[in-house]
């Protein structure tokens, strides 16, 4: 048996060569592929073949203290691509680094060639959705443009709800805010931050204050009067209810309840691209164009992704009530 047959690294490679690709591309694969495979046996105690979603980030994370940003894209698309061929070939049950890849691409403005869904036919789809904690994360998701990590990376004491007593001390940046969410920019894939490692990473530069409207507002009571305990000191908003009781969930776990209900809808298919895809970082760019549409304020929207700059900071976030709070609510669509 040669060493491409057992080696997915050689078999890749392989066919690399016989689809005529030249030698430095050859070389480039073969160095970056075998750095990855070294990581993973010193970091990690996995294989490429074992890999995750979190051994992939981990790697991601690891070479962002090493490398430029467009390296690290170049790097990104190279594990990518040895994914994607595994799975096809049927080496690889899925491609671990797609989520990755989805979580890294942030160019949803400039990007004019997705799927163009109205907002009546993703009402639609929203009412297929029974499942609590599903439907708290697809309204979340789709109401305030979130990342799938920062809102797994969501505890208890980030969100305020005028309804609901939940008993635990919120940040002082809620005080005085009404049914309202709060992103921090310090939560680092890897890294302990309130009293816990976390498996995913919040991408702002800054601290964001997102408002609350009455439909997320009663999913979250839903999905809050059903939650299972846990044993987490941060206490995690969104947590496992099947093999995982009470964890927090992660990137991958909400990819997996987002593309579930897109398949049943013919919205994802397995090795589609992002032009016909919808994933949990589709629903970032259904929220930013429609928003952006109602209320023809860039600015506020900048802000609710958390794209903000010194100006709108200054703009904004002095006035919260008014011109963060009041816009949102006054042309925020329905999707329930």
């Amino acid at each position: 048996m040669s060493k491409a047959t057992t080696d997915p690294i050689e078999y890749f490679l392989e066919d690399v060569t016989h689809h005529g690709r030249n030698v430095r591309t050859h070389d480039a694969y073969r160095r970056v592929l075998t750095e990855y495979e070294a990581f993973l046996q010193d970091h990690r105690d996995v294989t490429p073949l074992t890999a995750d979603y979190r051994d992939c980030m981990a790697w991601i994370h690891e070479i962002r203290t090493q490398h430029a940003d467009s390296t690290i894209a170049t790097y990104a698309s190279y594990l990518n691509r040895f994914y994607s061929y595994l799975e096809r070939v049927g080496r690889h049950d899925d491609n671990p680094m797609a989520l990755v890849v989805e979580e890294m691409d942030e160019s949803i403005e400039t990007n004019p060639s997705r799927r163009d869904i109205s907002i009546e036919s993703m009402r639609a789809f929203v009412t297929g959705v029974r499942h609590p904690l599903h439907r708290a994360i697809i309204v979340a998701l789709l109401k305030t443009g979130v990342r799938s990590g920062e809102l797994c990376n969501l505890d208890m004491k980030d969100v305020q709800l005028d309804s609901v007593d939940t008993g635990y001390t919120l940040r002082a940046q809620l005080e005085n805010k009404s049914n309202a969410l709060y992103i921090s920019p310090t939560h680092t894939f890897g890294e302990r931050s309130g009293g816990v490692v976390r498996t995913a990473s919040n991408k702002r530069k800054r601290e964001t204050i997102i408002p609350i409207d009455p439909e997320l507002e009663f999913e979250l009571r839903r999905w809050l009067a059903i939650r299972p305990d846990t044993n987490s000191p941060a206490e995690p908003v969104f947590v496992g209810t099947a093999d995982r009781w009470g964890e927090r969930l992660t990137p991958d776990h909400i990819h997996h309840i987002v593309t579930e209900y897109a398949t049943e809808a013919g919205w994802y298919r397995r090795g589609g691209g992002a032009s016909e895809n919808v994933t949990p970082h589709y629903f970032r760019h259904f929220f930013t164009t429609h928003l952006r549409d109602r209320t023809g304020d860039r600015g506020i929207v900048k802000y609710l992704r958390g794209d903000v700059a010194d100006d709108i900071i200054d703009t904004y976030t002095h006035d919260w009530g008014d011109r963060i709070r009041g816009t949102y609510l006054d042309h925020i669509y329905r999707i329930t």
